[in-house]
């Protein structure tokens, strides 16, 4: 009778575990913009901000055109209600018929969000 009640409080323990872990998840707000107003030919710098976010653990990329551009990236830091924020810049001249894409990965899923130039 104890194994019974052992095995069914570890699993009941396991079940709420995982509830809560699942209630303790927030998705990431996302913001994509640039330093200056988006005018093509003119460099600039693009940014990707992520804030309110739960766990800790994200992945922020930065594309043009699809293709992954080399950026740089803020320390990984946390709100008082221990919600996370972090940010990826990267250096570009916006040009006519490119794409400039965010792509946001976190526990809660991956998004993709778009920059557009101020046209």
């Amino acid at each position: 009778m104890k194994l019974f009640l052992v095995s069914a409080f570890l699993f009941v323990s396991m079940d709420l575990g995982v509830s809560m872990k699942e209630k303790n998840e927030k998705a990431p707000q996302v913001q994509v913009y640039s330093r200056l107003p988006g005018n093509f030919g003119i460099k600039n710098t693009l940014i990707c901000h992520t804030s309110g976010f739960h766990p800790p653990e994200i992945s922020i990329k930065l594309l043009k055109n699809g293709a992954e551009m080399e950026s740089k990236q803020t320390d990984l830091a946390f709100e008082e209600n221990w919600h996370y924020h972090l940010t990826k810049h990267a250096v570009f001249t916006p040009e006519k018929g490119e794409t400039y894409t965010c792509v946001v990965s976190h526990t809660t899923g991956t998004k993709t969000y778009n920059w557009e130039p101020d046209m």
